[in-house]
């Protein structure tokens, strides 16, 4: 996306976020899910191998079947409710997933720092935010799970609601888990301001650990390892941000709301004005096991357009590996506005088929 076409839909991304009404943060569902009858992807080989660059203009998306979803109970969607389209295809080596979802506003602003008018610098927050719940100044996201090896005892009738939203203490929407020893999920998280941007999904898994304040914060959610690259916060040192990009410029006033590690310098306060917001997460891209998952996205006009590659086979543990065509395979979605938890997710169980 060129500088322009993004400091533009910023400025109005921003303008409408002054216009949305909050979010009631209800607690985090306890109850089981309900049974769901499941939805068929078809995936078709592809004669070519489409260009990721968030568009669907490749001949392969013209012929892929379109299956139309509907994810509900999120965040700042309207009513919590946002409609979908997902179709696959594949060739000898990889598999194409192309995602669309209806989505009123770009969100980049995650969690900024501001210079107030005396001169101190404070980070935007969430006021409703009670822990890790932050619905207001975060980054668009998408979520697939992939039940491995079948692994995860009842996906094929209630999906990705089988992995559990519980309130903790310190955390009350919860944490996502799967229910036993040896369940094991394939999370792709699209994690537009840390990973997006750059052409990745951010590779993890789900397995059943439970949420601990010290040891486990994330419960259940895990990442796949990497040996390079990745996204750390950057602190205030001095009542001051240590690392600003190099080009100096406010991520409200033509900057972006990241810094990309090669372009961090040290933070110089006299660069900004009251008002001005500057980054709070320095990223580089991942190497290793967790780089498997390539996508390239496009915002416009209220809707996201993805598209995602990743190897049939990878051979990681932590991954679905499709090495047998003949088989199903169990998915689902989650579509994130500007949510940090609080995601819409498509209640049917979506089973891929290829054909």
């Amino acid at each position: 996306m060129k500088r322009k076409t993004l400091t533009l839909a910023i400025l109005s991304t921003l303008a409408l976020a002054a216009n949305v009404t909050s979010f009631a943060k209800e607690p985090a569902p306890k109850d089981k899910p309900k049974e769901m009858k499941p939805i068929t992807v078809t995936a078709v080989m592809a004669a070519a191998a489409p260009v990721l660059d968030g568009s669907a203009s490749d001949a392969v998306w013209k012929s892929a079947p379109v299956t139309k979803l509907e994810a509900v109970k999120g965040a700042n969607f309207k009513g919590g409710k946002t409609g979908a389209t997902v179709q696959v295809a594949y060739d000898k080596e990889n598999l194409y997933m192309l995602i669309t979802y209806d989505d009123p506003t770009l969100s980049v602003q995650r969690s900024p720092y501001q210079k107030q008018k005396d001169g101190s610098w404070q980070k935007l927050k969430d006021p409703e935010d009670k822990g890790g719940d932050n619905d207001v100044y975060y980054e668009d996201k998408f979520g697939v799970l992939w039940n491995i090896n079948n692994s995860i005892v009842g996906f094929d009738k209630f999906g990705c609601q089988i992995g559990c939203h519980g309130g903790e203490p310190g955390k009350p929407y919860g944490n996502k888990y799967l229910e036993e020893a040896g369940e094991l999920g394939d999370l792709w998280h699209m994690k537009w301001v840390r990973t997006g941007h750059l052409g990745q999904v951010d590779d993890g898994y789900l397995d059943h650990t439970r949420f601990d304040p010290e040891k486990e914060k994330n419960a259940g959610r895990k990442t796949d390892p990497k040996t390079a690259g990745g996204y750390d916060d950057v602190k205030l040192v001095n009542g001051k941000p240590e690392f600003m990009s190099k080009d100096a410029k406010p991520a409200n006033k033509g900057g972006t709301y990241w810094i990309m590690a090669e372009d961090k310098v040290p933070f110089d306060d006299a660069k900004f004005k009251a008002g001005d917001e500057v980054a709070s997460i320095i990223v580089a891209p991942f190497a290793g096991d967790r780089a498997d998952i390539k996508v390239a996205g496009k915002w416009a006009k209220g809707k996201w357009t993805m598209e995602v590659s990743r190897k049939l086979v990878t051979g990681s543990k932590f991954d679905v590996q499709f090495d047998d065509l003949k088989k199903a395979y169990g998915f689902g979605i989650a579509l994130f506005d500007n949510a940090q938890v609080r995601h819409a997710y498509v209640e049917q169980p979506l089973v891929l088929q290829f054909k």
